[in-house]
């Protein structure tokens, strides 16, 4: 059991060689990463319900149940307590679990700071943040709504409109918006994140309280 890698050939002209990792140990669960400048990202939000040491993520039940009184919740959910959603969105996460010891992102991958983030978007071939996010945008409006402003998808990042979750306990904008984690902190109850809409190709910074339920991608590197 473990972490497998597999590179395989990819005949899209916008991907280089693909890397599919396979999580054993949490999930078992594949996915597909794609190589952007020096940095190596997974093409698909993160499902899992355990961490690398394979211990349960815990959920809330229900769903919608407000945090506010919970100092560090450590809670994983479907959008909108709806498994369904997960295939295609992947799981939403408290900051608090994106950070935990026990670590969220297969062996080998981790959660990127904001200086990766950072990186990502100031590549000379992203053309920086007002573009930027239309060239990791997944394309069509199969899982975006309209109009899905300025997407291209030519670095094969995929992004994905997971939506998120407040901290009170409201599920908000599946298919309108995409937000990451970052493992970076801005203040005690607040960190930073990055997010796009479909009616922006802008890719942007936000500040979120860490009790926020939000997407994750993971990037190659201990």
């Amino acid at each position: 059991m473990g972490l497998v890698l597999i590179f395989i050939n990819s005949c899209k002209d916008d991907l280089n060689d693909a890397l599919i990792v396979i999580d054993q140990d949490q999930d078992s669960i594949s996915y597909i990463s794609v190589n952007i400048g020096t940095q190596e990202w997974m093409i698909y939000n993160l499902k899992v319900r355990r961490y690398q040491n394979v211990e349960k993520i815990l959920t809330t039940t229900p769903a919608s149940l407000i945090l506010t009184a919970e100092h560090t919740p450590k809670y994983h959910w479907a959008y909108d307590g709806d498994e369904r959603n997960v295939d295609i969105y992947g799981r939403l996460y408290t900051w608090y679990t994106v950070t935990d010891p026990r670590k969220l992102c297969p062996r080998g991958w981790h959660v990127p700071s904001d200086d990766e983030w950072t990186t990502l978007i100031s590549l000379e071939a992203m053309g920086g943040e007002d573009v930027g996010g239309g060239k990791l945008k997944e394309t069509g409006t199969t899982h975006w709504s309209e109009p899905n402003s300025g997407a291209t998808n030519e670095t094969g990042f995929t992004a994905l409109p997971g939506g998120y979750r407040f901290h009170y306990g409201r599920f908000r904008d599946v298919g309108f918006s995409g937000f990451w984690w970052s493992s970076t902190e801005s203040s005690d109850s607040t960190a930073y994140g990055w997010g796009m809409t479909s009616s922006s190709s802008r890719l942007s910074r936000f500040i979120f309280n860490k009790k926020d339920g939000l997407s994750v991608r993971c990037i190659l590197g201990n």
